[in-house]
């Protein structure tokens, strides 16, 4: 069994300065506790005490490309070398930019952000401008950044608590939440399009957006249902409300247009981050020109000191440079399919009712006697106890993934490193109680 000892001094001594020892929360939910890591290579981390991990979090997404990318790590050093933040434009954001605008359909204009939650909010704020309305529309369990009026219904004491489909209950996901924002959205169940429809034409004299994750990647990796993104797209056409497609996770991740491209269905507005910036601080609201417009026209104020920095234009321009050039989606998608069916069969051999759920580059684990999943609350009948043994038991074994059972393809990633995972889950599955 690997050893944490350095990792424990170190908690402990940061325990002391950093508020739960950690910066953001969820590195706290750690096996045995939260981990210190001191480098990254490739599809390899390895911790303060020298242990080795086969990487499948690669940072909660962000790293397509793996660890260190060289190219990535000498594009950031030599542009940052010319100055760090200029707090005015230079040619690389505009390059970058040009790269959105040819590869995703919904980027006519661009503007860049530092994260997901930012660029999520000035999403809302563009569609209210635009509409003159007021609320939005999103559904149970997807994740639009941690700020107060996204932070309910991503989380739920159990599923009796949900309350009924068409008016479900909505908890806040932390304390300190403003209550009032709980009057800014309208929630649902996902994958239901004729309750949709229903509760949109009932409120659509106050809905400014329907913002949706096109994958429900953050809680059970849920495809949508045959039909049901083209009926959001044709619901928000009638009705003249901005469809928003949070594009964080798949952004760059299912290829270079996204899940816009990948399902052809085209928002108005799209988020991406993560993926594009290799690990560095950006985020970008794309979007057509008669929304955007309301930012070209200073009709909507969008701001941000630290904006379109040098390392992390330089990190997201040499980034898709990379996955423009050796083109690794097919491999990526290969992969995850022989990771899926690796684990599906090794939970079969082990009696194990484990669920395996994704689309090539992004899936997830789950432990669970339901057929099918549709939504989140079908992912709340899973056994959480179980998949956090089968998520120790395989860190123990030299391979990390997310808490939550979700996996990440890397371009870097080979067939010895899904069979190597593979080999790992029979292992584990096999001594679970």
């Amino acid at each position: 069994m690997n050893q944490y000892n350095e990792s424990q001094r170190l908690l402990e001594r940061a325990s002391s300065v950093l508020a739960g020892g950690v910066s953001s929360e969820f590195r706290k939910y750690n096996h045995p506790h939260a981990l210190f890591y001191k480098a990254g290579n490739g599809s390899r981390i390895t911790d303060v005490d020298g242990n080795e991990y086969l990487d499948f979090t690669l940072s909660q997404g962000p790293l397509i490309l793996g660890h260190s990318h060289p190219r990535v790590l000498a594009a950031v050093q030599s542009y940052s070398a010319l100055g760090q933040l200029y707090a005015g434009q230079h040619i690389e954001e505009v390059e970058l930019a040009e790269k959105l605008c040819r590869h995703i359909p919904s980027a006519e204009l661009v503007r860049f952000c530092l994260d997901g939650s930012e660029a999520v909010q000035t999403a809302f704020r563009v569609a209210r401008a635009k509409t003159g309305k007021n609320k939005f529309l999103r559904f149970e369990g997807h994740y639009h950044g941690w700020l107060d009026n996204v932070a309910w219904g991503i989380s739920s004491p159990g599923l009796e608590s949900l309350g009924a489909e068409d008016q479900p209950n909505c908890y806040p996901w932390s304390n300190g939440i403003s209550p009032n924002s709980r009057e800014e959205f309208i929630i649902l169940p996902w994958n239901d399009l004729d309750l949709l429809a229903q509760t949109v034409a009932r409120y659509k004299d106050e809905l400014a957006a329907i913002i949706t994750e096109p994958i429900m990647c953050n809680n059970g990796c849920i495809l949508p249902k045959e039909g049901f993104l083209e009926g959001i797209r044709a619901i928000c056409d009638r009705y003249g409300i901005a469809l928003i497609f949070d594009e964080v996770i798949t952004g760059f991740r299912l290829g270079l247009g996204g899940a816009q491209t990948y399902f052809n269905v085209t928002p108005d507005l799209s988020i991406f981050a993560k993926a594009m910036g290799s690990g560095y601080p950006i985020s970008a609201i794309v979007g057509k020109a008669p929304w955007m417009d309301c930012i070209s026209k200073s009709e909507v104020i969008h701001a941000g000191t630290m904006n379109s920095s040098n390392p992390t234009i330089a990190a997201s321009l040499a980034t898709i440079s990379v996955l423009e050039e050796e083109q690794p989606y097919p491999r990526m998608f290969e992969l995850g399919e022989r990771l899926m069916r690796g684990l599906e069969n090794a939970g079969k051999e082990a009696h194990q009712n484990l669920k395996v759920y994704g689309i090539g580059p992004v899936l997830v684990s789950s432990f669970s006697d339901l057929g099918e999943v549709f939504n989140y609350r079908d992912t709340l009948q899973a056994d959480k106890s179980k998949l956090n043994t089968f998520i120790a038991g395989m860190q123990n074994q030299g391979v990390r993934i997310i808490g939550r059972g979700l996996w990440y393809i890397s371009a870097v990633h080979t067939e010895k490193d899904i069979d190597f995972a593979i080999e790992k889950a029979k292992y584990v599955l096999a001594h679970m109680v």
